[in-house]
């Protein structure tokens, strides 16, 4: 449960996110958004609302009070149908967008991972793409090496430090990414369908890169936003949202067996 606190919750971004992508999103100002501090929680979110007003004056609900609350140090997934409110839900948690009720927390330093990497990998090379948001702190040369090749590493590419990124594929571009979160030793990752647009393969490569991240530091967790069930197998627990609502969270394999019984009954519906 989320403790009352009088202490706003400021939100650090990387320089990579670009925010403006989501302009044409209305927001509200009158949400309460409060930090609070649960032993072992990255993420917690209670009852949050989210409403758009149209040009005619007309709310329409997004998000119809959502709760959630995920461990530090874990791999999560937020399934659901088109429509349900899955990215909704992700951007309120990254800061992208202000709830219009309801309170969240999320750990940090946080950070946003695009669907389309191009939005988000910018420099001409992977060591200074992934060195790109270390601007900000004051590290000398060699600490800024040093966490460019442990995030590299990370995500299965060290190798691939001086190449072009315009060589990559579209999953070697969402690692580099991903990489970028870690070297500035990001603690919440929050990831949009990266494997949407990707081959098998990358989809791959992209979901092992997430769960290698996890696996090499017990601060770093994760909620993946996703439509693949065969996904959920890297998962430590799953998120099933309908109709902008929390419907069901818990293991990832009771989150499958939910979902494919929801499915089950719908095709038995259909060829009744």
């Amino acid at each position: 449960m989320l403790l009352n606190m009088n202490i706003p919750c400021f939100i650090h971004f990387s320089e990579r996110l670009v925010s403006p992508l989501y302009s044409s999103v209305p927001t509200t100002t009158t949400a309460t958004v409060r930090c609070s501090r649960a032993d072992n929680i990255a993420i917690e979110g209670r009852n949050l609302n989210f409403s758009f007003t149209t040009n005619q004056a007309k709310a329409v609900p997004i998000l119809k009070d959502c709760s959630l609350r995920i461990p530090s140090g874990q791999f999560w997934m937020l399934l659901g149908p088109n429509g349900c409110g899955k990215s909704t839900l992700l951007k309120i948690l990254a800061g992208l967008l202000n709830p219009t009720s309801g309170t969240v927390y999320v750990n940090e330093p946080k950070s946003f991972v695009f669907q389309n990497p191009d939005h988000q990998v910018v420099m001409p090379t992977v060591d200074a793409d992934v060195a790109f948001g270390l601007g900000k702190f004051n590290l000398t040369n060699d600490e800024v090496k040093s966490r460019v090749s442990r995030a590299l590493h990370a995500v299965g590419l060290s190798d691939y430090i001086k190449r072009s990124v315009q060589t990559l594929s579209g999953g070697q571009k969402q690692r580099v990414a991903i990489a970028g979160a870690l070297a500035e030793a990001c603690k919440v990752l929050l990831l949009d369908e990266l494997t949407t647009f990707l081959d098998e393969t990358d989809q791959v490569g992209v979901i092992k890169a997430v769960k290698n991240s996890l696996d090499t530091s017990a601060e770093v967790t994760a909620l993946w936003v996703t439509h693949r069930l065969e996904e959920l197998e890297y998962a430590d627990g799953a998120i099933y949202m309908e109709d902008g609502k929390v419907v069901k969270y818990g293991n990832a394999a009771s989150i499958r067996s939910f979902i494919e019984a929801k499915q089950s009954f719908y095709i038995k519906q259909i060829n009744s």
